[in-house]
């Protein structure tokens, strides 16, 4: 039986390869690539060809079961992202979860990830944290969420692309308070590195101006003590019957409502077991 290697790959400095990392590509029978065209310019860095085969988000379906298969068949794979850390918040951790079911042993390299440059020069709290990756794109689901995350105590770390980083940064201010201290990190590890530190009313004034150019990460000060926003029980029962149309018997549908909006599973059962009683 082979191994996956999960190879962490530079976020914008070739530098930043280790020499673990590079021995490990070196050493595997092939590489699964989210794009083989961005991976090549690494290989050629290092000096190394190698098979490479596709896996990203659009085809993980079915190319899980084929990297298996090869696995199980006796290859190691070497797992990498175009850049940073490969399953953190990415489809990587499905072909993680598929090895694991499988018995499949994974090794993960220590390596650059964009989560943890960011959050170690943010200037803000970082004993406690709350990783979110990237907001839900849907409006209505973005206003869950948030809403979910306004009494959120830990410090918050999204990940955001440039064309929807002024809505994001507009949305955060609106939910969270345009006073929320928010680290805006740009181009981390590049040549155009930026890390911008004020609050998230001025981050939405500065970028409604300015261009957003470059991948983002915003690290955002959790919600003072004392000052947490109560959960909103009439987004939590929304959820809830959104989560019964889907075919979620009410017990079931109340708890992963609950767990999403901070809301105690029994109170929300009776919320809504309630709201039944009364349209009856």
């Amino acid at each position: 039986m082979g191994k996956l290697y999960l190879v962490p790959t530079p976020i914008g400095n070739l530098g930043d390869i280790s020499p673990r990392a590079a021995e490990t590509l070196a050493s595997a029978d092939f590489i699964a690539a989210e794009d083989t065209r961005v991976t090549v310019k690494l290989l050629n860095h290092l000096g190394l060809k190698k098979p490479m085969v596709i896996y990203h988000r659009h085809n993980c379906d079915a190319a899980g079961p084929a990297i298996l298969d090869r696995l199980l068949a006796g290859e190691d794979c070497a797992l990498v992202t175009d850049a940073g850390t490969p399953a953190i918040s990415d489809p990587g951790e499905d072909l993680v979860a598929l090895c694991a079911r499988n018995g499949v042993p994974v090794e993960s390299i220590p390596g650059p990830c964009a989560l943890t440059v960011a959050l170690s020069a943010s200037g803000l709290p970082t004993a406690r944290f709350v990783f979110e990756g990237f907001l839900p794109t849907n409006k209505k689901n973005r206003r869950a969420r948030l809403e979910a995350l306004a009494g959120e105590e830990r410090t918050l770390v999204l990940y955001e692309a440039p064309h929807r980083l002024r809505d994001t940064l507009a949305d955060l201010a609106d939910a969270l308070g345009g006073d929320r201290p928010v680290s805006v990190c740009r181009e981390l590890t590049k040549l155009h590195e930026e890390i911008w530190r004020g609050a998230l009313g001025e981050a939405k004034a500065r970028w409604a101006a300015q261009e957003p150019r470059g991948e983002f990460v915003l690290v955002i000060a959790g919600a003072p003590r004392g000052e947490e926003v109560p959960p909103d029980e009439a987004a939590a029962l929304q959820s809830v019957e959104e989560l019964r149309a889907q075919g979620l018997p009410l017990k079931e549908a109340a708890a992963r409502a609950a767990a999403c909006f901070g809301i105690k599973k029994r109170r929300l059962y009776e919320l809504a077991l309630g709201k039944d009683e009364t349209a009856d």
